[in-house]
């Protein structure tokens, strides 16, 4: 049936009805405007001037009856100049789809001022999930407010409420106009990546022809001038390696390096002990990663597990080196660069065997995509628990414990008592937990020594022992690693 609608009293847009066969899954249609030149005094000298008739319509194809097939598990790449049709056929298709199937990546709706982590999921543990699947994995971006955001971050928050929507069909007009081409190749690979995983459709619309590698389409519409119009069909398989991921090369790296990033890892800036080897994560000159190796630890419950017995310090020393720090720069983040430089580091670290404890682990598993083993999770002494739920009592929040700032503002507006309630609540922690959170690190100082500095801590310095009890309230994964082809201890391949 054909139907007519009128959009200002200058043009018409004149369509057939989508005609859609159920089986095929084919939609067709059919697309003109008409327009009526406003009549004004330079219009009628133009007119003149042309030999053009001031009163006559034109008629613009835009579709003349275009067919394209559809899944519900398509991802489909719309590009073409500004102008030539790509949003009216993302409208008409959403029009035909229906709200209850499509959410429209671009349209989706946040809240300025509210953290992430109170805007998607609906517990802490779902947020976390959702925004570390999106490549926001990050402590700190947990607790960003979206305006805080860059454009790559808010568009990358927008794709976990699509997620979360549970829609069928996500659509995206415009899809990454407004990124840095980096960007919006790393986005464009992480929408088809989720969308396939979740057996989603993508509808995507763009004047941008550089996405096709990394969005990978199955339905590819390039839109012309006026009918012109080319659609190709490909198969329908995840791309599993984003293109500027290929472009990254495993180099020797300094401590230096690991300082330049050292900003956005969620812990210390710094790190303690003797540093054995850093590589890096380079696209080109640009610095992407950079992973820290380290003396192993005395002794950890995770390594006796493994092993069925604890080595000697020496032993140990020799054996064995940990992954202290791992760190990607946020533009480069979900993409598979942190299993990469994992991966490719590990056989050349200079150890048979390499072990790891990680908080992000249980949001984040590149380690055991990178090829190491989980081996066991702690949860956090009986002493940590119930000094977090004291300063929950007395309102803190635990999601932002990690933030020295919050804490340092959450603690200038409380009384003198409810200081002391705070500096309480801390002493119920005994052992190196204790020693941990009073002195930064794991020293020696007698219990009292322990006990004057949480009782006469700044608020500033109360504020980071907050932190660092939030960082020991997470429970934490062990991972370990061997070579098979190197390993003295027989340790069985699993």
């Amino acid at each position: 049936m054909k139907q007519s609608r009128r959009g200002s009293k200058d043009f018409k847009v004149t369509y057939f009805a989508r005609r859609y066969d159920k089986q095929t899954g084919k939609y067709v249609y059919d697309v003109r405007y008409e327009t009526v030149t406003e009549v004004t005094p330079r219009t009628l000298d133009v007119s003149e001037a042309f030999g053009l008739g001031i009163d006559e319509t034109k008629e613009y194809v835009i579709y003349d009856n275009f067919e394209m097939q559809l899944s519900p598990h398509d991802i489909v790449y719309i590009t073409g100049e500004s102008g030539s049709g790509k949003s009216v056929l993302l409208r008409e298709l959403e029009k035909d789809l229906g709200s209850e199937k499509v959410t429209n990546i671009t349209e989706v709706t946040t809240d300025p001022d509210r953290p992430l982590v109170e805007q998607v999921g609906k517990d802490t543990n779902e947020s976390l999930m959702l925004l570390s699947l999106v490549g926001l994995g990050d402590a700190w971006l947990f607790i960003k407010r979206y305006r805080e955001l860059s454009d790559g971050q808010k568009y990358r928050f927008r794709l976990a409420k699509a997620i979360e929507s549970g829609k069928q069909y996500w659509l995206a007009d415009e899809f990454c106009a407004t990124l840095d081409r980096d960007t919006a190749k790393i986005v464009a690979f992480n929408v088809q990546k989720h969308a396939r995983r979740l057996g989603k459709a993508v509808i995507a619309a763009t004047t941008h022809t550089d996405l096709f590698e990394d969005l990978k389409p199955s339905v590819h519409v390039h839109k012309g001038l006026g009918r012109e119009v080319e659609v190709n069909y490909y198969p329908n398989k995840i791309n599993r390696e984003c293109s500027i991921l290929r472009e990254m090369k495993i180099g020797e790296g300094t401590l230096k390096d690991y300082a330049a990033l050292a900003e956005y890892h969620y812990r210390a800036t710094h790190t303690r002990l003797p540093v054995k080897r850093v590589f890096t994560l380079k696209r080109g000159r640009q610095l992407a990663g950079a992973i820290v190796y380290q003396p192993p630890a005395p002794a950890t419950q995770g390594r006796s597990r493994v092993l069925g017995r604890r080595l000697t310090l020496n032993e140990a020393n020799k054996l064995l080196t940990k992954i202290s720090r791992v760190v990607v720069h946020p533009k480069f983040r979900s993409i598979g660069a942190g299993a990469k430089i994992v991966r490719e580091t590990l056989p050349v670290c200079g150890k048979p065997y390499v072990e790891t404890v990680a908080v992000m682990a249980q949001y984040n598993p590149f380690f055991e995509k990178a090829g190491m083993r989980r081996i066991l999770t702690t949860q956090p002494n009986i002493g940590v628990a119930n000094a977090v739920k004291k300063l929950e009592s007395l309102g803190f929040n635990t999601p932002y414990l990690s933030s020295e700032r919050m804490n340092l503002q959450k603690l200038k507006g409380l009384s003198s008592q409810q200081i002391e309630r705070v500096r309480a609540a801390i002493h119920c922690v005994e052992g190196p937990a204790r020693k941990r959170i009073a002195t930064g690190r794991r020293s020696w100082y007698k219990h009292d020594e322990y006990t004057r500095k949480i009782d006469e801590a700044s608020l500033p310095h109360l504020a980071r022992m907050l932190s660092t009890l939030a960082v020991l309230s997470q429970p934490k994964i062990y991972l370990f690693w061997f070579d098979p082809g190197n390993n003295p201890l027989g340790i069985r391949q699993e």
